[in-house]
């Protein structure tokens, strides 16, 4: 497999967390609570980080939720909870961040937007910003939103194309002032005094072909690293695949340092949902490993069964509820594939690709199931038994393959059917 070559750049540490090209591309999320709710904010960023976030942020707008970051920093903190929690802030972030200088120290980045910084005034709120993280030693996310792009400088640039032999497309003009409103305001806030690896750009839009398009732009114009999301996304599957078709080009290019999946939850909806799609995103191009995958058929009329759909979900199950222990105790496990096939047209040849596999019978196939592990048939399951013996099979090759301290291209060197 052709290994993703990332687009190089600095490393910006947040709160432990490194972000850059040097490093895995970090999942990050964000709460829907109101931050002033302490407990309520505890709860669900601890449910986010559980579910893998690396960083998470939280809506800073007034003077209670300012106040109220450190209670949750230090809530965390009692439960167990490490991640680094990052402050969104639109509008008055200059005045939050210096009248609440615990909030400012327990943020480990600010998230601030260019075009809703202060209108006439906004090189002095700007800098009042950038000078309250330079005085807390905090990095700074510069995100740019086409729902609320600088309109001073979004008119000026429509106004020169205007008046150009060809004009261009306005669309092209506007994706053309979100990254200058990003550049111009980072290298803003480095003359302000803000390392350059203190800094990290994005560019947030609701369409996949222009989040594309101005990413590409934006990250042939410095080598700041760059969050990807796909902004407003949307519910269900429409977020979830526009999502993963925007970031997936993206990331094959080798664009884009931390991720975000912007779903619409349901009402009372699981939150951390938008965390899961953003791994599987990773996943699902090989850039980052976080649990083991099970191949399955989608079904024909050579398997009229349902039977193999069944034991596919439940061996996903146990993989799940497995994944806590084992990450701990089982390094390296998150790289497990498993195949579960419901006839022997594909079945034994994708046993044999995964780890482990099994080959359950097709319509008028004899009923016998061929267990592969690492390509070599070892077993032949029958009978009323054969998810339990499956797992047992499993359970085994876990206990034996991926143990503490053992490289990957140790247990590669020692591997035999078991």
């Amino acid at each position: 497999m052709t290994a993703v070559s990332r687009r190089p750049t600095p490393t910006v540490m947040v709160g432990g967390v490194p972000v850059g090209a040097a490093h895995p591309v970090v999942v990050q999320s964000m709460t829907n609570t109101d931050t002033a709710d302490i407990a309520a904010t505890v709860a669900q960023v601890a449910l986010l980080a559980r579910a893998g976030s690396e960083l998470v942020r939280v809506t800073v707008n007034n003077d209670a939720a300012a106040a109220a970051v450190p209670g949750i920093v230090a809530g965390l903190g009692r439960i167990g909870v490490a991640v680094p929690i990052v402050g969104d802030f639109h509008y008055n972030g200059h005045l939050l961040l210096t009248r609440h200088p615990d909030c400012a120290q327990a943020l480990a980045k600010y998230r601030i937007n260019p075009g809703n910084v202060g209108g006439k005034r906004h090189d002095e709120h700007f800098r009042a910003i950038i000078d309250v993280a330079l005085q807390h030693d905090k990095p700074v996310r510069i995100g740019v939103n086409w729902g609320s792009l600088d309109q001073a400088l979004l008119t000026s640039l429509m106004d020169t194309n205007a008046a150009a032999m060809v004009p261009r497309e306005s669309r092209d003009v506007m994706l053309d002032a979100m990254v200058e409103s990003a550049i111009r305001s980072a290298l803003f806030a480095e003359e302000i005094g803000l390392a350059h690896d203190r800094i990290v750009l994005s560019a947030k839009v609701s369409n996949v072909q222009d989040l594309v398009d101005v990413y590409r732009l934006l990250a042939a114009r410095d080598d700041y690293p760059l969050h990807l999301g796909l902004t407003e996304a949307g519910m269900g599957m429409k977020g979830v695949v526009a999502s993963a078709a925007a970031l997936a080009i993206l990331l094959q290019e080798g664009i884009g340092d931390t991720i975000r999946v912007s779903l619409t939850p349901e009402p009372d909806g699981d939150r951390s949902e938008e965390v899961r799609v953003a791994q599987q995103i990773l996943q699902s191009l090989s850039l980052r490993h976080f649990t083991p995958q099970v191949t399955s058929c989608p079904g024909c009329g050579r398997t009229t069964s349902t039977f193999f759909q069944s034991m596919a979900q439940e061996i996903q199950r146990h993989l799940l509820q497995r994944m806590p222990a084992w990450r701990v105790d089982r390094p390296g496990v998150e790289e497990l594939k498993v195949a579960v096939m419901g006839c022997v047209v594909n079945g034994p040849g994708e046993s044999k690709h995964a780890n482990i596999g099994i080959s359950l019978p097709g319509t008028f196939e004899e009923p016998v199931a061929p267990v592969f592990v690492d390509g070599q048939l070892v077993t032949t399951l029958r009978g009323d038994h054969i998810v339990s013996e499956f797992l047992a099979i499993l359970e085994r090759y876990v206990a034996e393959r991926y143990t503490a301290g053992e490289t990957r291209d140790e247990r590669r060197e020692t591997r035999a059917p078991v």
